[in-house]
């Protein structure tokens, strides 16, 4: 089965690492490419390659803005992304719970230990 095209939707858009690294910077505000060249340390054709990708899916929108093109990050577009994490919440949830019930029990364990100990003293 052929491979989706990365300009497909924002799942396939965001599966590269980069890419991610994009829009978190983006999430902290408008940035020129520049700015972005600099974060990420790649060449300036790298980063308009995946900037392209994130437009194209609608993740960033862009503006110019005399010289300069300014991008920023178009929530809405990443909506369908957090829908589908959210569907797992309650599994995260319940691990974290289990997680929660096994670290209060180590430590009654040590606690217990603690007061063993200085009985022994």
């Amino acid at each position: 089965m052929a491979r989706a095209a990365t300009t497909a939707d924002a799942f396939n858009a965001v599966a590269e690492p980069r890419r991610r690294e994009i829009l978190d910077a983006l999430a902290h505000g408008e940035r020129p490419v520049g700015e972005l060249v600099d974060l990420l340390g790649l060449a300036q054709p790298h980063v308009s390659r995946h900037l392209r990708v994130l437009r194209e899916v609608g993740a960033v929108d862009v503006r110019d803005e005399g010289r300069q093109r300014l991008y920023r990050l178009n929530p809405q577009a990443l909506k369908p992304i957090h829908d589908w994490v959210a569907s797992y919440q309650h599994f995260w949830e319940e691990r974290f719970d289990l997680l929660e019930d096994v670290l209060e029990d180590l430590k009654d364990d040590d606690l217990k230990d603690e007061d063993f100990k200085q009985e022994e003293h």
